[in-house]
């Protein structure tokens, strides 16, 4: 089927989530040790995680410029580095076998504390789960109905 009209057949692909945190490394170390990611990419101000199929990236949102900058029209600030923004994110990841996943994150102690009394059935057709990162970002794990 063609796209609509004045839509491009851009074949949209996978998304990555980008979170805004303010320590890029000890965030990178605590997904890493205890959300089982890995980190082909770290550095002081970006990293790049990735576990299976899915991959995060995080930012550092440690710009504290933004409060004396002349040329920001007003209120509320829009610059995009901000440092209030950490922990203000988050991403559903789909997974396979989010009953293993669940009981994995919840030895870690990671759960989100709605979360802690098991994976939920949502209106939505999804199972699923909340956890959170060193900042508070949201991170919820998710399988359709009949994973």
């Amino acid at each position: 089927m063609p796209p609509p009209l004045g839509r491009a057949a851009a074949g949209l692909g996978r998304t990555i989530p980008a979170l805004p945190v303010r320590d890029v490394p000890a965030a990178a170390a605590h997904l890493r040790e205890r959300f089982g990611f890995a980190a082909p990419y770290e550095a002081d101000d970006f990293a790049v995680l990735v576990r299976d199929d899915a991959e995060i990236h995080l930012w550092g949102a440690t710009d504290e410029n933004w409060r004396s900058r002349a040329d920001l029209p007003g209120r509320p600030v829009r610059s995009g580095a901000e440092s209030f923004l950490a922990g203000t994110a988050s991403c559903r990841i789909e997974v396979t076998d989010v009953d293993a996943l669940y009981a994995e994150l919840e030895r870690e102690g990671v759960l989100h504390p709605a979360s802690r009394g098991g994976v939920s059935l949502t209106d939505h057709g999804t199972r699923e789960f909340a956890t959170g990162d060193l900042d508070g970002n949201l991170l919820t794990f998710f399988c359709r109905v009949g994973c």
